[in-house]
Formats: structure tokens, sequence, C-alpha cells
């Protein structure tokens, strides 16, 4: 890995008494997922500019790759030669825990016969629903087998389109999966959203990725229906990745903690990831955070209060901002979070199980997740990262403020989604020892 870490490890954090220093926020992980396989898509070369090196995005190059894409990292940047509308026939295809990765490479398998999806985390990905995303292809005419609407599972088309309804409820990733194959059928898509719709914000991405790669796409003001004509062809060319607001997100709430001044770049302002509202979330709570066009700085240290917040709009982002409650006066609550339990962990009760491990008190719902804030935490602990990148970032940002180390367990999961965190975190003054470990 690009970090110069051990393959597996535990992360001792120390506690430190200020952050200082300018980071580049990382490349946006859900714009590079968008933008490689789009790139896929079209026939010709597309160069997809500063694209993230997270094992998601590794995860899918592989499987673009298996399917007959020509995929190389040039720099920062990843060149990709795709196969169009004609992933080769009979692969077995392993996204290994990138469940976006997994639902929007299903929607594509249309375009194939005998396309098989395996993981080698049966615990984590294994485990989490696919069967609205299957039900919706074989509406559409896929043949379809799985595990009870689990991993594995294999899809064959061909299908040719029309109208096709299809759950928001509990991820809007079904929905994008079939957006992305609904301009190269024939007949194209007629796509109703039914039930809750859940995160909005990634529905817009990809509509806006659709546009960034010629297509065309039209979209009810609620994204209840989503019109894509059939027949058209994705125009290879060149894209420009994103900052990362939900990973920018940790870095900010860190810096809000401690004394000291943090300036995060490289944050689009109209940017359309739903994190972005993270920032707006920090102020609320009081930090003085001040943005400068594509600028992001906080001076740290001032004392933050309670919020209630639907946090609905930026899922990726609650944990961190955890973080933040836990330091903050009176009860935080983040209301309508219910499909946080259907991410790598249950974002949710095993949340409020390791606050309670660190002394703080938190309760939960069905679909919320309360705060109380503390004045301290002694640390000298340890907590169980859950194999889950976000936990991982929360558990960090409180061993930071800790009153002695805190060591966090499967540490090397942060590289699901942000390889070189705790690298970041070292150049703005944190200490972390990092202790290798056979676990998995």
């Amino acid at each position: 890995m690009t970090d110069g870490l051990p393959e597996r490890f535990d992360v001792l954090v120390h506690p430190v008494s200020e952050l200082r220093g300018e980071l580049r926020a990382q490349p946006s992980k859900n714009y590079t997922t968008r933008y490689l396989l789009a790139a896929a898509l079209a026939e010709g070369e597309t160069r997809v500019v500063g694209a993230a090196t997270s094992e998601d995005a590794e995860a899918l190059i592989r499987c673009l790759r298996a399917w007959g894409a020509d995929v190389d990292r040039v720099g920062e940047d990843v060149v990709v030669r795709g196969f169009g509308a004609h992933p080769r026939a009979g692969m077995t295809l392993n996204p290994g825990n990138a469940g976006a990765v997994a639902r929007f490479l299903m929607g594509v398998a249309a375009l194939t016969t005998d396309t098989t999806f395996v993981t080698d985390y049966s615990e984590s990905l294994g485990r989490r629903p696919q069967g609205d995303l299957l039900a919706a292809l074989e509406r559409l005419g896929a043949r379809v087998s799985s595990r009870n609407g689990q991993l594995p599972v294999t899809l064959s088309g061909p299908v040719r389109g029309g109208r096709v309804e299809v759950s928001a409820q509990r991820s809007s990733q079904y929905a994008s999966a079939l957006m992305f194959l609904g301009p190269l059928l024939p007949d194209g898509l007629d796509l109703r959203l039914t039930d809750e719709i859940k995160s909005h914000a990634p529905l817009r991405q990809t509509l806006d990725t659709l546009a960034a790669f010629g297509l065309q796409a039209r979209a009810s003001a609620d994204l209840t229906r989503i019109t894509i004509p059939g027949g058209q062809a994705y125009r290879p060319g060149r894209v420009l990745v994103p900052g990362d607001y939900p990973g920018s997100a940790a870095l900010l709430v860190a810096a809000a903690l401690l004394p000291g001044e943090v300036t995060v770049t490289n944050l689009r302002e109209g940017d359309l990831q739903g994190e972005r509202e993270a920032l707006n979330v920090l102020r609320a709570m009081g930090a003085d955070l001040v943005r400068e066009g594509d600028r992001v700085t906080v001076r740290g240290g001032r004392p933050l209060h309670a919020v209630t917040r639907d946090g609905d709009s930026f899922t990726d982002a609650v944990q961190a901002l955890t973080a933040a409650a836990a330091f903050a006066r009176g009860t935080t609550t983040w209301e309508n979070v219910a499909t946080l339990r259907l991410k790598e962990c249950d974002r949710i009760s095993d949340t409020r199980r390791e606050l309670e491990r660190l002394g703080l008190t938190a309760t939960e719902t069905a679909d919320s997740l309360s705060i109380t804030g503390a004045d301290r935490i002694p640390g000298d602990l340890t907590a169980d990262g859950h194999g889950d990148h976000r936990m991982i970032m929360l558990l960090t940002l409180l061993g930071l403020r800790a009153e002695a180390p805190l060591r966090i367990t499967g540490a090397h999961h942060i590289r699901k989604s942000y390889p070189l965190f705790f690298r970041h975190l070292e150049e703005l003054g944190a200490h972390f020892e990092y202790l290798p470990t056979d676990a998995a």
C-alpha cells in the first residue's frame, strides 16, 4: 500500500495538545467509483484525473480488468480504455468489501451472461442485502440466482429495458446501479423509486456522472422518477475527481476538537456530496469554521454544544461528527439514519457500544443515535474498529482528545476509503504507533 504501514495492524492513538497545518483533501471515493465505471462503459480512452487509491477503487479496477477494460495508473490519474456495452461473459468478480462497487457492477452485469459475484468478506458485504436490486433486474428480464438476496450472486442478460421500480429505502445504490445500465439498453429505462428515498445526494452524483460522459437523463425534482433514453453511448474523455467530503469531515472535526488551526483544500463549494453539510453541522455546534473558495479552515479548541439533525443527507460523516458530539455540551441526536445499520458494521448499535466502552453515555432507537457529551475520556483502553473505516475514524478522533493512549483494533481497514488518514493526521501533529497483527 502507498501508506507504508504493515499489512494488518492495530493503531495506538496518543493524545495531542494541538493540530496545525494545511492538507489537500483526498480524492472523492464516491466520484472515483462512478467515474471509473463510466469510463469502462465508454469505448475509447478516458483519463480520470486525481483518482482515489482506496481499497474500494482498487476492487473496482480489478473487476473492470476482469471484464476486459485496460486500466492503468499514471501518477495520480487512472487511464481507462473501456469495453463499452460489452463486458466479458462468464466472469467471477470479487469486489472485496466494497458495497457500492458490488451493486453498481451487478446492474451492469445485465449486459453479460453468467457473471458471478463473490466476496472474501462473508461477515460484512456477504450479509448486506441485495434483494431489491436483484428483484428489479429480474423484472427487466435478467436471470438471477443468489443466497436469499445476498452474495454469492449470478446474473445473466440480455435485457431490453423499459419501466421498472426499485425500492430506495435501504440504499440509493440500487437505483444508481440501474442508472448506469439504462443508457446502454435498447429501450432505455423508466425508473420509479419507491418507498422513502434514502441518500438523495449519491443519486445526484450518479446523474452528474452520466452528464459528464455525454448521456441524457431526466429526473423529477424529488428523484422518484428517472428517465434515461436507450441506445446511447458513454463518451470517453477527461474527468477531474473532486475532493472527498466524508474523509475531510474527520479532519475538520479533529481540528475543531483541539487547539490550533487546520486548513483543508480541494473542497468544492458547490459539490453534490451530501457530506458537505458536515461543515454546517460543525458551525452549528460552535466550531470556528471559515470557507474561502475551496479552502476550509478550522480554528480549534472552542467549546462545542449539542445539536439535533436529520443525518440522512450526510450519513458518511455521521461517525466523524459523533466525535464532536462526544465532547459537546448536551445531548446530540442524529435522526433518520437507519441505513447506518447496513454498512460495514451496524454503525448505530456498534457505535453506541464503543462509546459506552469509553465511558460515554449513548442511546439508540431503530433509526437514531444520541450521544451525551463529556469533559473527558480516560483512554488506556482497547476499542474495536469493527472492520469499518468510518468507525476507525471516529475512534481515532476520540483518542486524540483522550487522557491516555487508545488502542484501536483492525485499524488497517481504514484503507477501504482513506489509506492516508493516519499519515495526514501525523502531518498535522498527531502521534500514532502501528502495532502489526495477524488478525483479519
